[in-house]
């Protein structure tokens, strides 16, 4: 799904203008008129780029949306808008993992600034998320006997020592080491190790 300013505010004027907002910057924003609502699309899709979340909202507050966000392990950074907040409200959401607290009247650009930074955020823990998945997928496509073999590989031994310790032949080692690092996509003892020890 490609990124969104997600604005959860159960007033829709609030909303109107904020879309408006973001459109004339060219990001792209869509609104919710409630928490339940915002949740419910969480659950239905993963969601990218960020969420602006209106504190004093009925029935679930901000606040209260964020706490299951944090239940639920979704990464999406979070900008608190209040007009009611205070010191001990903001220490509380930014100690849970929110990104900003930011308070009403605001300025557009400085607002749309904190909104880029926080969508650059998430595009760069999206391509982490990518690269890692790619790597244990890699991982994964080991067989159990490729996988013994490029562990001793990594600890620097010899393919002798190897088959000895595994009771295989030398040429059985170096075929599975060989497949072993095709499949890994990399050439040397070093670049397996380093990719071994990621594995989870």
């Amino acid at each position: 799904m490609n990124a969104a300013i997600h604005i959860v505010d159960d007033e829709s004027a609030v909303r109107e203008a904020l879309i408006f907002l973001f459109d004339a910057h060219g990001l792209a924003a869509q609104g919710y008129a409630s928490g339940v609502d915002f949740l419910a699309a969480l659950a239905a899709q993963p969601l990218r780029g960020c969420v602006l979340l209106d504190v004093r909202m009925e029935p679930m507050s901000g606040l209260q949306v964020h706490d299951e966000m944090v239940r639920r392990g979704a990464q999406l950074p979070v900008l608190f808008l209040s007009g009611h907040g205070d010191i001990a409200m903001a220490v509380d959401a930014l100690r849970k993992g929110a990104y900003d607290f930011i308070e009403k009247p605001f300025l557009d650009d400085s607002l749309v600034e904190r909104v880029q930074h926080a969508l650059a955020i998430d595009a760069a823990r999206s391509q982490d998320n990518a690269k890692a998945a790619e790597l244990q997928a890699r991982l994964n496509s080991l067989s159990e006997r490729e996988h013994e073999v490029l562990r001793r590989v990594a600890a620097g031994k010899l393919n002798k020592q190897i088959a000895d310790e595994l009771c295989i032949a030398v040429r059985t080692v170096e075929v599975h080491r060989a497949r072993g690092l095709a499949k890994l996509g990399v050439r040397s003892a070093a670049e397996a190790a380093v990719l071994l020890q990621l594995r989870v």
